[in-house]
């Protein structure tokens, strides 16, 4: 059977599995589009391809398969890299197809023509230039088991326009291997043995699980783990969800904006067992005083993360999921007495940081508070939503006050910080789970990088709700500049953000605004009880700083309380 290529493309692409594309079309694909309308795949038209991206992060994250991005070359191309960089930080599963020009021309500085390859190499797992359709169907099928397979990540396809338009006998591989290319899923159990003797002996023992954890579909072996073994638990920001926040093991999140129980145990366990994590600089803060007097436990599936940042006493290559199952086997095989008794003082220990310092904040009559939004928000949504951010002040009170229970309900851009993540992401979630309630946290600044893609939640009828925390400020480098620059507060303040309100009918969508406390409930109820996308409005103290909060550079214990 002979095909051009734009029909193996669409071809693979169904045989991967790809039922949905996010992307905006351009001459250099538009041989590509005459073909996807003939297919079933549904197709997103975002409304900036730097959307496209960050729909496609959002429907990977909610959904758990592979998201897929369509765009042109040149601008097209060089729209996506904030989101595939975005991606390729939280490891998220991508295969991102971008248009090139025909390949006499490159290099010659033809119309649209961006060295996209290039350009992505340090922020994809791998990308590809097709120089020949022959190699198309087994180009694409190594994108989509590269992007999946081991440490999920990031995959570029550039497709010259040659390429698609020739013709050829078309023959696709059922299986892929790549010889220089093997995942270690399987850990070396004399390893696990020497952490099950470390998990016996501990009296201070804590676990700090991340995103790794959520990608390996681990949390039900992480609770099991933390549970069985006695064990509290802290999480990175991005591994929110994976372990129950209801759960009485539940210490909060790690790091600069972690809680203050969470911190303190981190300086004084004497076994850190960290699971799906990369010790980010947000996390550790001072190196050589994070987890000082522990041995350190890390299980990742990436061997190049483990001693990237911190020095470990025992390291574990393998899949999370695997690996935690494997020592929940060997714990049932142990005596290990009463665990909770032996540890009572570790325990009385932590509830006394507990009470000495919770996350707390006093609302009065007159001005809304923005983590009373997000606990009015939690109350309402009975913290079933799946709630995704913008970067800055929102993010971190979306983090701290709505409690997630579930991974893949907590979508945010956690490594690279993307100002205009949330609405892009929510979008993708909605498409991924159309029965579940999807609300994006933003910051009157952040919301309006990508404000455009209202007009694709409108046109797909998708039911996001976004939640504007309105202060007038890009909120946490005003907090930075109060703290830490006499409150220069330079080039901070948003005098002329629009009415959000007009702003969402303009779309066609619906707009809601609260400016006193007891308004938030009415708005929010209203907001979240609309099946059409709604922007609700909440005017809130302007100068509200997020705390804890530890200096850049300083040992985690180290915090700014208020």
């Amino acid at each position: 059977m002979k095909l051009t290529g734009a029909q193996i493309l669409m071809k693979v692409l169904k045989e991967e599995g790809a039922d949905t594309i996010f992307g905006y079309p351009g001459g250099a694909v538009i041989d590509i589009y005459d073909e996807l309308v003939k297919t079933d795949i549904r197709h997103i038209l975002v409304r900036h391809e730097q959307g496209a991206v960050h729909a496609a992060d959002g429907y990977a994250r909610a959904s758990g398969k592979v998201g897929v991005c369509l765009v042109t070359s040149g601008p097209g191309a060089t729209n996506t890299v904030t989101g595939i960089a975005s991606a390729y930080m939280d490891s998220i599963p991508l295969v991102v197809i971008t248009g090139q020009v025909p390949s006499h021309l490159i290099g010659n500085d033809a119309f649209q023509e961006v060295d996209i390859v290039g350009i992505t190499r340090p922020c994809t797992k791998h990308n590809y230039l097709v120089q020949s359709v022959e190699e198309l169907a087994q180009v694409i099928k190594e994108a989509f088991y590269i992007a999946r397979s081991g440490r999920p990540g990031p995959v570029l396809v550039d497709l010259p326009k040659d390429v698609i338009n020739s013709v050829t006998q078309y023959h696709a591989p059922k299986k892929v291997k790549l010889r220089s290319y093997n995942p270690t899923y399987n850990p070396n159990m004399k390893q696990l043995h020497k952490v099950i003797e470390l998990v016996k002996m501990a009296r201070r023992p804590m676990i700090f699980a991340g995103g790794g954890v959520i990608l390996a579909k681990a949390h039900k072996e992480l609770t099991e783990f933390a549970r069985r073994a006695q064990i509290p638990v802290t999480t990175s920001l991005m591994g929110l969800g994976a372990f129950p926040a209801t759960d009485p093991l539940w210490l909060g999140m790690i790091g600069m904006h972690g809680t203050y129980r969470s911190n303190k145990c981190t300086a004084a366990c004497d076994l850190l067992i960290a699971v799906g994590v990369r010790f980010d600089d947000r996390v550790t803060g001072k190196t050589d005083t994070f987890a000082a007097q522990a041995q350190i436990v890390h299980i990742d599936i990436d061997p190049t993360s483990i001693r990237k940042n911190i020095p470990v006493s025992i390291p574990v290559v393998g899949d999370c999921k695997i690996t935690l199952g494997h020592i929940n086997h060997l714990l049932n095989d142990e005596e290990l007495g009463n665990l909770s008794e032996k540890r009572s003082g570790w325990f009385a220990q932590i509830a006394g940081w507990k009470a000495k310092t919770q996350l707390a904040y006093e609302q009065g009559p007159d001005i809304i508070k923005p983590q009373f939004v997000i606990e009015e928000l939690y109350r309402l949504t009975e913290g079933k939503a799946i709630v995704t951010t913008e970067v800055g002040q929102n993010q971190m009170w979306a983090a701290q006050y709505y409690h997630f229970n579930e991974p893949g309900h907590f979508i945010t851009s956690g490594g690279l910080g993307v100002m205009g993540f949330g609405l892009p992401a929510a979008i993708g979630a909605q498409v991924a789970c159309p029965d579940e309630l999807v609300v994006d946290v933003a910051g009157d600044g952040s919301i309006q990088m990508n404000i455009q893609e209202m007009a694709t939640a409108v046109q797909y009828g998708l039911p996001v709700k976004i939640v504007i925390l309105n202060n007038g400020y890009l909120g946490m480098v005003r907090q930075w500049q109060e703290l830490f620059y006499n409150k220069c507060y330079a080039c901070t303040c948003m005098e002329h953000a629009p009415d959000f309100v007009k702003l969402a009918e303009a779309y066609g969508a619906v707009g809601l605004r609260a400016t006193r406390p007891d308004e938030v409930e009415k708005v929010l109820f209203q907001g979240l009880s609309v099946k059409k996308p709604v922007i609700m409005d909440f005017v809130v103290e302007k100068e509200e700083s997020v705390y804890p909060m530890v200096p850049a550079g300083k040992p985690i214990t180290e915090m700014l309380l208020v």
